[in-house]
């Protein structure tokens, strides 16, 4: 076998554990394939040569592969989605392939949409070394700063995903069990558990981008629109929402809508529905341990 054959061989022998690491840092399916994809070819074009530890040297060009498409697509979001745009991001996560939905959830769809909010080198510090395990003085080689620094990104990304919670544990322990609960209800159209889990004078506001700012008033009405709405809770997921559990809806790990609730007494009082770029940019998220 010559050297070409022995690197396809490993590269594929590899390819489950790098395309897995590449999905959680540009959380779409398709990018991670992409990035792997251009792993490969870099990782061809070299050859291995010497290298100490080849499943080392695979890591660190298919993470410089995803820096580079996090800073790009950084840099692109400098202008925001327009109402079409937005309108568009929606209808791709209700045909979005059921695989992606699949992988989100086992991966968990609230840290996908968290990770979203982080640097670039935040976002490779914390998987690389929480995730898979890379000592510091790789990853610094990586994001190209010194080992002390790669430390600081992952612990200040660590920090952002697990957010301050200023609510007690029983309370919010509580909570998520009622947001949770909502979820499936919603997946599954359960129109009664819905309705049991929903005050009687529940409020839901929705102002979003693609139309008129609109109130539904009653328990009823609000448990039959998140009944019609279960294609899109497939790809939706708890998350904490400026201190309370909440869901979360994205489209290739990026946030497209929220649904932030006001909850007591076991109950739904109030339903906030947020489409709108900016104020989706303004919101505290983070992971529910």
């Amino acid at each position: 076998m010559d050297e070409d054959d022995w690197l396809a061989g490993r590269f594929e022998a590899s390819r489950p554990r790098l395309r897995a690491m590449a999905y959680r840092m540009l959380g779409s399916l398709s990018d991670a394939e992409d990035a792997v994809q251009d792993a490969w070819l870099h990782a061809s074009g070299a050859g291995p040569g010497a290298v100490e530890s080849l499943e080392g040297w695979l890591t660190t060009i298919v993470a410089r592969v995803c820096l580079d498409r996090l800073r790009s697509r950084k840099s692109r979001r400098e202008e925001p989605l327009d109402a079409e745009e937005s309108r568009d991001a929606a209808e791709a996560v209700l045909a979005g392939p059921e695989q992606e939905a699949v992988l989100a959830d086992s991966v968990g769809l609230a840290l996908l949409v968290v990770l979203d909010t982080l640097a670039p080198a935040e976002r490779v510090a914390f998987v690389l070394h929480d995730t898979f395990g890379l000592p510091f003085g790789e990853i610094a080689a990586i994001t190209g700063r010194s080992p002390a620094a790669a430390r600081q990104l992952a612990s200040r990304a660590r920090r952002r995903i697990r957010g301050t919670n200023p609510v007690s544990g029983t309370r919010l322990a509580r909570q998520r069990e009622v947001a949770e609960a909502f979820l499936a209800a919603s997946r599954g159209g359960d129109l009664g558990a819905l309705l049991a889990l929903l005050d009687p004078e529940v409020v839901l506001y929705a102002s979003v981008p693609t139309g008129v700012p609109m109130t539904i008033r009653g328990a009823a009405a609000v448990a039959r629109g998140a009944r019609a709405s279960s294609g899109r809770s497939r790809c939706s997921g708890v998350a904490l929402v400026s201190g309370t559990p909440g869901i979360v809806m994205a489209d290739r790990g990026r946030l497209i809508l929220v649904l932030a609730f006001t909850i007591g007494g076991g109950k739904i009082s109030r339903i906030d529905v947020i489409a709108d770029p900016a104020r989706l940019e303004e919101l505290d998220l983070a992971v529910l341990d």
